[in-house]
């Protein structure tokens, strides 16, 4: 069987983001969530299944791996060599394409590429939303970039309710597709976040029940929105999301606030812009980074815009599922 496999994953933008998990060890949430996957961001992750090599090794864009998040790599290994019947070593390596811990889901692309890869290499013959189970145990948005595009993580107490799926897509009666037509500036505010933290913040806020039940709605909503492929309807409901939520992890017990001036200002930019009739909506995760959502006509304009607050832009789009690389794209 194949003892090295290297895989490449996207991270996820949340549309109908989560916080708070029932289950900490298995990454259960308490609700369904639905995100977008963002292209060409990328991670790329080597595994290999070592015998007889002691202990494993984790490299992250060249640096050492240890602590909280050598924990989470282990967790996810450990279940993929219950399931293979292995206790092998494992030396992985990984690289980030895009900046880490600013609000981008780098969690997300890193885990499934992790879990894509290290399955491959054991020898494993899984589907998608079977890897997302795996994936998961280190990040529940990663359940999501295993899937890729558009894609709904299901709430459950156990691997076969609690995994990921693609949703299908339509085209709008104004010709918006979703997975084509999106163009997504990212606006980087260079501001280092926890998400483990906001987890347990947004748990402990007076806000956190009434929040699990408007969300309800809001799936039902974005469901819909992207059956129909209305993209008002779709990045109205991620801005509000994005809202409700950020209202929910600043109403915990340390008020952490994770906005920065910037992000208020590409906000500002962002209504400004739909004032003049452009089809723009912002929205954010864990962190004062912004996703600023457009279609691929008003790409430049809202580009330049954004670009207007002094922040860093990049263009996106809509990223594919997790993928197994041939050999050769291997980083060691």
């Amino acid at each position: 069987m194949p003892r090295k496999a290297t895989a490449r994953a996207h991270p996820i933008q949340g549309l109908v983001k989560y916080h708070g998990m029932r289950d900490t060890d298995l990454r259960l949430p308490y609700h369904d969530s639905i995100s977008v996957c963002t292209a060409p961001s990328n991670t790329t992750t080597t595994v290999e299944f070592v015998p007889d090599a002691g202990d494993d090794t984790y490299i992250i864009d060249g640096e050492a791996v240890d602590g909280r998040g050598a924990e989470r790599i282990r967790h996810v290994l450990d279940h993929v060599r219950d399931l293979a019947d292995t206790d092998d070593a494992v030396r992985m390596e990984s690289e980030n394409s895009f900046p880490s811990n600013v609000g981008f889901g780098s969690s997300s692309s890193g885990f499934a590429a992790l879990a894509m890869a290290a399955t491959e290499a054991a020898g494993m013959d899984l589907t998608r939303p079977e890897i997302s189970t795996i994936a998961r145990r280190g990040s529940s948005s990663a359940a999501r970039a295993v899937t890729g595009a558009y894609s709904d993580l299901s709430a459950g107490l156990n691997d076969e309710d609690c995994r990921s799926h693609r949703l299908s897509t339509g085209t709008g009666d104004d010709g918006f597709d979703p997975e084509e037509d999106l163009r997504i500036i990212t606006a980087l505010v260079p501001a280092y976040k926890e998400t483990e933290e906001a987890h347990k913040e947004a748990e402990a806020s007076h806000m956190f029940d009434a929040r699990l039940a408007h969300v309800q709605d809001q799936l039902v909503e974005m469901r819909d929105a992207l059956r129909e492929g209305e993209f008002h309807r779709i990045f109205g409901t991620a801005e509000h999301d994005s809202l409700s939520l950020t209202a929910t992890t600043m109403t915990g017990p340390s008020g952490w606030v994770y906005w920065k001036p910037e992000t208020i200002a590409v906000f500002n930019a962002v209504r400004e812009l739909r004032e003049t009739g452009v089809p723009v909506y912002f929205s954010t995760d864990t962190g004062a980074s912004v996703y600023v959502n457009t279609t691929a006509d008003y790409a430049d304009v809202v580009e330049e815009k954004v670009a207007e607050t002094g922040v860093e832009t990049e263009v996106w789009e809509v990223g594919g599922p997790a993928e197994v690389l041939d050999g050769s794209e291997s980083l060691f």
